[in-house]
């Protein structure tokens, strides 16, 4: 049985056996919970396969606050928990301060790709060819001639993501409108679902009828308002389309639930250095089941397709965000 733990406030414990040599790997959620229904459960769902297949259990962390980052990361290493899993970029600053001070251990950065430590293991996505894809489906969806997009914290990671469905769009659509906000500049930008909605209803109101939400939680209150108002949302990181079956057009899939898995599976002997997940990785895709079905045509599937065969040989380009730190495609 998975091992629950959890701190509940910067001097809390995680309640561990000082000393203690485990085998066991470790996850810490990023702020929003690991129920956040995206990023975080993804995460959850591969550590859960991978107990469910091996028998073995692992230790886990909801994070309350920024504070507890070390001290999450202190405690699981002295425990002797290996590899030590971490979900999204703001772990970035707490590992370079911890990792070299536990050389004999593994961490496994989702989100990061910048550090120069050995014993890291780094993960990044190419989210801008995923969101590429969806925004297509969207485009090839809408009605108005309006798309919107609802990020989560206003960083160029999110901007990836937004680049990316801008630049799908506008190859379907090259006259399409893309209304483009952020939920805030803090981490609380990941779990407000209220703003979420409201910034769909806004969204709404400029003639937007599908609406992409990269925003962890806070795109539950995205997609549930795009359902009670009538028009068509678009999941990320998680399969979303179950949330609001015949009403989310499709789901950019960020494969996170992979890279936890792959670094569980791996365990001590997880290869640490750089890891990009693309298209040609299946690290990055668009959902498609019984959920969305009726919503994807035949011909907005083979557009779809072509475009990601494309990419993966090279022949289409997807402008990056973090190539120039802007987007002619859309105003964030």
């Amino acid at each position: 049985m998975t091992l629950m733990k959890s701190l509940m406030g910067a001097a809390a414990s995680i309640a561990l056996t000082a000393g203690a040599a485990l085998a066991e790997p470790a996850l810490i959620f990023d702020l929003g919970g690991k129920f956040d229904k995206s990023f975080n459960e993804a995460a959850f769902g591969g550590a859960t396969r991978w107990a469910e297949e091996t028998g073995g259990t692992f230790r886990e962390i909801e994070l309350q606050s920024e504070a507890q980052r070390e001290q999450a990361l202190r405690r699981f290493a002295e425990a002797g928990a290996n590899p030590v899993i971490t979900m999204g970029f703001a772990m970035a600053d707490p590992l370079s301060a911890v990792a070299p001070d536990y050389p004999d251990t593994k961490f496994v950065a989702v989100d990061v790709n910048w550090l120069d430590t050995p014993n890291i293991r780094q993960i990044a996505f190419a989210e801008h060819e995923g969101s590429y894809l969806v925004g297509m489906m969207a485009a090839a969806a809408s009605k108005s001639g309006t798309v919107g997009f609802v990020g989560g914290m206003d960083i160029p990671l999110i901007r990836h993501f937004g680049c990316g469905y801008a630049q799908g769009a506008k190859a379907v659509n090259p006259d399409i409108n893309i209304v483009a906000n952020m939920t805030g500049t803090t981490p609380a930008a990941w779990n407000d679902p209220v703003k979420g909605s409201e910034l769909t209803k806004a969204q709404i109101s400029q003639g937007a009828d599908v609406v992409f939400a990269a925003a962890g939680g806070t795109g539950v209150g995205v997609l549930q308002t795009a359902a009670d108002e009538g028009i068509l949302s678009i999941g990320v990181d998680s399969n979303q389309n179950h949330l609001h079956p015949g009403k989310v057009l499709t789901s950019m899939l960020k494969r996170v639930d992979v890279a936890v898995y792959d670094a569980m599976k791996a365990g001590t002997e997880v290869e640490t250095g750089v890891f990009t997940m693309g298209l040609a990785e299946d690290g990055v895709g668009y959902a498609l089941d019984d959920n969305n079905a009726a919503l994807v045509s035949a011909d907005m599937k083979a557009a779809v397709d072509a475009a990601r065969e494309k990419i993966i040989s090279g022949d289409l380009k997807v402008v990056s965000y973090y190539e120039n730190d802007s987007c002619p495609a859309v105003k964030f």
